[in-house]
Order: structure tokens, then C-alpha cells, then sequence
């Protein structure tokens, strides 16, 4: 039997964004609370993400949103992680207030966004181990935080994950009129 490297991308993949959702949920988070969610979507939801990112980029003038949902659409899988809000009462005055009582509620918890970085980096680093290509992106995040696709979740940042001969999340053109 032969298997052709062409024929099993996707699968290999997939298996790699399943690796990365684990690699996420065992990273360390603030005061041992586990309030991270991660998911990855591929296909149809690909394509509905991009066209949010479209959306969102028209309307806000920030032409980097239009690049970045173009090339999500290269990916086999974008990998979704995010936060659940939730205050840790540790009065670190991150958040820019001096104590978690002073905090307003639309205000997130400055230790949700630190755990949302550690396990995105972790999530990374297995993609690294298996050499597959991929790019931390604020703007699918902000899209698939949009979408509700991590129900109650904020703080959202997508990794989508391609396997190719060149990585279509780097030396990325800017989209016209972007700087």
C-alpha cells in the first residue's frame, strides 16, 4: 500500500487542531480556574467566519480584517480559544482598578486574557511540533467571538491551521489601501 502525503492533509490536520484544543485545555490558568473553551471548526464554518471577517472590516475600515479572511480560507481547521468572564478576586489591579469590586462587569478580568495567552501559546507550540503552519489572528477571533461560536465566551483568538509547501499565513500582502 502506498499513502500519499496529498491524501492524508486534512486528517493529519485535524488530528493536529484536536492536539491543540488539548494542548489548551492542560495549559496552567490563574488560581488553578479553568475557564477556557476551545473548538475547532473546518468547511461551511470556515467560510461563514471569513465572511463575518469581511463584514467586519467593511464596516470598520480596518483592511487587515479582509486579508486575514482570505487566507482563513487556505486553512484545513481554525482552531478557536477563548474565555468564559469571570473575575478571579485577586484585587491585581490589571484591569486598571484597584480591586475586583471596583471593576465594572463589561470589564474583563485581566488574569481570563493572560489565560487565554498561555493557552493559545501552547495550542502553538503543538502545531510547531508537528510542523504545521499556522498564525494567532485577533481578527477571526473577534469574528468567531461575534458568531457566538464559543458560546459565553470573550476574549476570542483563532489559529487556523494549514499543511502546505509554503505557509499561507506568512508574507501576507495587506489589502488595498491598508497600511
Amino acid at each position: 500500500m502506498i499513502i500519499n502525503e496529498r491524501g492524508i492533509r486534512h486528517e493529519a490536520a485535524m488530528e493536529i487542531a484536536k492536539r491543540m484544543m488539548v494542548a489548551a485545555r492542560t495549559a496552567p490558568k490563574g488560581k488553578g480556574v479553568d475557564i477556557i473553551e476551545t473548538a475547532a471548526i473546518t468547511d461551511e464554518d470556515i467560510r461563514a467566519l471569513s465572511a463575518k471577517m469581511k463584514e467586519i472590516g467593511q464596516e470598520t475600515g480596518m483592511h487587515f480584517f479582509l486579508r486575514d479572511a482570505e487566507n482563513i480560507l487556505s486553512a484545513e481547521a481554525v482552531v478557536l480559544v477563548g474565555t468564559r468572564q469571570q473575575v478571579q478576586g485577586l484585587d491585581c489591579a490589571y484591569c486598571g482598578f484597584a480591586r475586583c469590586a471596583q471593576k465594572p462587569q463589561d470589564t474583563p478580568c485581566a488574569i481570563n486574557a493572560i489565560d487565554v495567552g498561555i493557552a493559545v501559546g501552547s495550542a502553538c507550540s503543538v502545531a510547531a511540533d508537528h510542523r504545521a503552519d499556522t498564525r494567532v489572528m485577533f481578527s477571526a477571533g473577534m469574528a468567531a467571538q461575534q458568531l457566538g461560536l464559543l458560546e459565553g465566551c470573550r476574549q476570542v483568538i483563532a489559529i487556523p491551521v494549514s499543511i502546505s509547501s509554503k505557509n499561507p499565513f506568512f508574507d501576507r500582502k495587506p489589502k488595498e489601501g491598508q497600511p
